[in-house]
């Protein structure tokens, strides 16, 4: 029976991994992700071979006899060997996108699991292995997944101990440089982007901080204080993202930027926001935090961002710096964008000067993230010469309309994530490559009750940019490929595949089908393993 016990541990262990995987892939259940992730994960989250242990053990809480309990203990500690077995075939079948990163919260969850655990097991020793201890930690694997969610609520005291922490330890440290300039990002989509442009840029006159990948939550701005921050920077750029309202907000009391750019408002994270109103008032949070010295950069091209100065900001003293494309109202505008497979050019217009700009980057996005840098960058008395040297030198962010070379084909990788605006602008730069176009995607997601639509319209656009569309994930794909279809795209065009790995497989395909074309993929999105749909499908 003690050997129950061990491989009981070692399976619950091992499980556990996934689901605290899981857990933090949802932001430990901020704004209930977690919990929605498993209402949608039902068949993922509940394994029916955890539930004869079950059903055994409610069966020897009826009986009394020692040769029976020995016999379902040995049938359990079987059924668990299995169960071993089978996480560890699937483990070995996916590959995650995203690393579990065991970090010390992670471990800590570890402790509170284990420890409740180990009272369940004293108390079934004890008892001298009876039912009613055994039933508990039976139900505990069969509904792992609630249980980590309960650790989680245990453990909630303690993280905001650690919270709290940190959070005074990077504010005092913050605080004590005071010739630290912060600004201030967000936007729906192009921060991460606006971010790296914005440092290359300004690097030619400061020693520039910026949040290091997506560290765009509070949680991550303490990171970047506590171990990136060096006490000979100059500017710190802070990446803001945001799923509710008061997010930012939260973070600019916490940061207390001078300056800040709004890239575009858009639909990402419909499902939280609800609406787009929500989403604006939202990303301006930013805006109306800044100082009466500091300056706003937006722009003029998005009707939201217009309207909501007209409307909101109309009786408070923010300056503001507009930037646009071919909108000679803006302050800094673009015109004469041109563009191929090895980067842009175009003219800016400021001050009655004209300034030539030539960059590595694709996508309109980034003409309008580079305009806003080039805004700053004046702003912080940069001059534009300097700015001009940096910005060809600039190159693309991975996975952000990144151009690479593998094998025969050339991927266009705009994986990171996937916005309607984005997408468009991805299938623009796909189009006007000379060869054989592909789309590989899975779709947008956290677009709220506008998914499907958007989805929709997505198919449309994917119809008129490309020869072949490689959809991953068939039932998550639906809505795309209806507009694929009503676009008059041919279906025997069309292959759904539930992981992404395999796309290359088709591509090369493709490829030697026609040895005389150049082969160009876009892989627009590539979700993160909680919206996995599991084994690998054709359809051609």
């Amino acid at each position: 029976m003690y050997i129950y016990i061990c491989i009981y541990l070692v399976y619950i262990f091992y499980k556990s991994r996934t689901s605290l995987y899981m857990l933090q892939q949802n932001l430990y259940n901020e704004n209930k992700r977690y919990l929605r992730w498993c209402e949608r994960n039902m068949e993922r989250i509940f394994n029916p071979i955890d539930f004869l242990p079950l059903l055994l053990s409610i069966f020897l809480f009826f009986s009394n006899e020692s040769f029976i309990m020995e016999v379902i203990y040995v049938s359990i500690t079987i059924i668990y060997v299995i169960g071993i077995y089978d996480e560890y075939r699937k483990n070995q079948d996916n590959q995650n996108k995203i690393r579990f990163n065991v970090t010390n919260r992670v471990k800590r969850l570890y402790m509170t699991e284990f420890l409740i655990i180990g009272l369940l097991i004293f108390y079934l020793v004890i008892t001298n292995f009876s039912g009613i201890p055994l039933i508990i930690l039976t139900i505990l694997i069969a509904i792992l997944y609630y249980f980590i969610y309960f650790v989680n609520i245990l453990n909630k005291p303690i993280e905001k101990i650690v919270y709290l922490y940190y959070f005074n330890k990077s504010k005092k440290k913050l605080y004590s440089m005071n010739r630290l300039k912060v600004v201030g990002i967000t936007g729906s989509y192009g921060k991460t982007s606006s971010k790296n442009i914005l440092s290359h840029i300004l690097s030619s006159k400061y020693i520039v901080r910026p949040t290091p990948r997506n560290l765009n939550t509070p949680y991550g701005l303490m990171i970047t204080i506590n171990s990136y921050l060096d006490k000979f920077d100059e500017v710190l750029i802070a990446e803001m993202g945001a799923y509710v309202n008061n997010e930012i907000k939260e973070m600019c009391d916490f940061v207390k930027p001078k300056y800040g750019i709004l890239t575009v408002i858009g639909e990402a994270h419909l499902e939280t926001f609800k609406t787009r109103e929500n989403i604006c008032r939202t990303k301006f949070e930013l805006i109306e935090s800044l100082p009466i010295d500091g300056a706003a950069v937006l722009n003029l091209d998005d009707k939201y961002q217009v309207d909501y100065v007209k409307n909101e900001l109309r009786n408070k003293d923010i300056k503001i710096i507009w930037i646009g494309k071919d909108n000679p109202e803006a302050k800094f505008n673009a015109t004469n964008v041109k563009s191929n497979k090895n980067g842009m050019n175009f003219d800016v217009n400021y001050n009655k000067e004209v300034y030539h700009v030539e960059t590595k980057l694709l996508g309109l996005h980034n003409v309008y993230n580079i305009l806003a840098s080039i805004a700053l960058g004046v702003e912080m008395k940069v001059p534009i010469p300097d700015m001009i040297v940096k910005i060809k030198s600039l190159m693309p962010v991975e996975h952000r309309l990144e151009i690479k070379k593998i094998n025969n084909i050339t991927m266009i990788d705009d994986a990171y994530n996937s916005n309607p605006t984005g997408a468009k602008n991805a299938l623009d730069v796909l189009k006007m490559m000379d060869g054989l176009k592909v789309v590989v995607t899975p779709g947008m997601v956290e677009l709220g009750d506008s998914e499907k639509s958007l989805n929709y319209e997505f198919g449309k656009n994917i119809a008129a940019s490309s020869d072949y569309v490689i959809l991953i994930g068939e039932k998550r794909c639906e809505n795309i490929k209806q507009g694929i279809l009503d676009n008059g795209f041919k279906e025997g065009k069309i292959i759904i595949l539930n992981r992404v790995v395999d796309a290359f497989n088709k591509l090369e395909e493709l490829k030697r089908k026609n040895p005389e074309k150049e082969v160009y993929a876009l892989f627009e999105n590539d979700l993160p393993d909680i919206y996995s749909e599991g084994g690998s499908k054709n359809e051609n």
